[in-house]
């Protein structure tokens, strides 16, 4: 089988969209975006911002709820002493960056298709406070330690403001996904690899925060039987997938050779290091310890009180291009799928048996002596050469079909003077 090496030379081109960041934005309230008889469902707690499913009679949305410097009712007694602390509202450079790399990375399949940004200012609604409350007790039960981070909608003022990026219908977040399936293994690790070996060729690309609740997968098509005699392993499970939240990320605009990249500077919370509640913080160590020693082997939660130390390049710095992050986060989600799968125990022995070499390669824990892939780009690489995707399937896998995607949100104005509802309203005064 193959050797790791590096390659983005497979993959098509892909066109590059241009900022938007000072068009004018709609204002907008909570009702307008979830009426009485509309669905809003919270799906996910980004680094950024909470994530949200809306549906309605014109289709369905990913939206994404990141709060602005803005009011906000004080927490009560009660609520300090429940051990609730509030996520920071974000700055304008903060979204700005992220949006930008949204737009950068929207034409990749596997990221979020754009719709449209708006704000969303006022008091929440009735709704939107109940999937909060579903979701927190949801966490309680299955993590009572867990900290709530994002303010109850019961605390919105009339003057509290939300920047909300409107994106095509992702599914389920990873973590609320059964994995019952060994073709749904194959395909969510090779479309994750694929969509971030993309972004690597596009814009140095790297995510930074890829864990289960940031990878969201869909049942696009229904599964195929894939036949005994048959070469690869790609493409029967009928599941895409879509990498969300960006807001820890790094990208450059290649098209400007003086241009600086866009980059979340993670040494200004060290905690995201120290912490050893979630499963995913080794691997913010594990990236951290790649930059201040570039080699495999990681530091641990002690070593990471000091902020810029200094590593064998001088004073630690996230603004350089080290795409084995996005290696780390391939071989975070390969351990996830193979511990929450469902299936049986022989189609888990059959994956882990024909994928024994890739994780050899993928260990972040593997013997100094073994080489390790470099980026996402490698691990493509691997698989194609392995006999385990084929070159036109990665080329399709690798190229979006989707042009534009209208938002479904329509301010209650906007519906009640529309054409169609003044005609029947005409019809009904007569």
């Amino acid at each position: 089988k193959a050797k790791p090496r590096k390659t983005r030379s497979r993959l098509s081109p892909v066109k590059r969209t241009s900022p938007t960041a000072h068009e004018s934005l709609r204002v907008l309230t909570w009702s307008d975006v979830c009426p009485p008889g509309d669905q809003i469902v919270k799906i996910a707690e980004a680094s950024s911002a909470e994530v949200y499913r809306v549906t309605n009679k014109r289709g369905t949305s990913i939206i994404k709820a990141i709060r602005l410097p803005s009011p906000i009712k004080a927490l009560t007694k009660t609520q300090v002493a429940a051990g609730l602390v509030d996520e920071e509202p974000h700055s304008e450079s903060d979204v700005n960056n992220e949006l930008q790399i949204s737009e950068w990375l929207s034409d990749i399949p596997g990221f979020a298709v754009y719709k449209e940004r708006y704000i969303v200012q006022g008091k929440t609604t009735p709704e939107l406070l109940e999937t909060h409350q579903t979701v927190q007790k949801k966490m309680k039960r299955e993590d009572p330690g867990r900290a709530q981070y994002y303010p109850s909608p019961s605390r919105y003022l009339d003057d509290t403001k939300f920047l909300v990026v409107e994106l095509g219908d992702a599914g389920k977040s990873l973590e609320n996904w059964e994995l019952d399936s060994a073709d749904q293994l194959w395909d969510i690790f090779l479309l994750e690899t694929i969509a971030l070996a993309r972004a690597e060729e596009v814009a140095m690309f790297e995510h930074r925060d890829l864990h289960e609740g940031n990878l969201c997968i869909k049942q696009a098509r229904p599964p195929r039987k894939r036949p005994p005699t048959a070469d690869g392993f790609f493409g029967y499970s009928g599941l895409e997938i879509t990498i969300l939240d960006y807001g820890l990320s790094r990208a450059e605009d290649l098209s400007n050779d003086d241009a600086a990249p866009i980059v979340y500077d993670l040494e200004r919370d060290l905690s995201l290091f120290t912490s050893t509640y979630n499963p995913q913080c080794k691997v913010y160590r594990q990236m951290r310890s790649f930059l201040l020693r570039a080699d495999r082997d990681w530091l641990p939660p002690e070593a990471h009180h000091v902020p810029y130390a200094k590593g064998i390049d001088g004073p630690l710095s996230w603004d350089v291009y080290a795409p084995y992050t996005n290696v780390l986060w391939l071989a975070y989600t390969y351990e996830y799928l193979v511990e929450n799968f469902q299936g049986t125990k022989r189609e888990l022995a059959k994956f882990t048996k024909e994928t024994a070499e890739l994780w050899r390669y993928l260990n972040p824990d593997a013997p100094k002596n073994v080489p390790s892939f470099g980026c996402a780009a490698d691990v493509a690489c691997f698989a194609l050469e392995a006999g385990w995707i084929r070159q036109d399937e990665l080329l399709e896998a690798s190229t979006s079909v989707i042009d534009h995607e209208e938002s479904i949100i329509v301010a209650k104005q906007d519906v009640e003077a529309s054409p169609r509802r003044t005609r029947r309203q005409r019809g009904a005064a007569s």
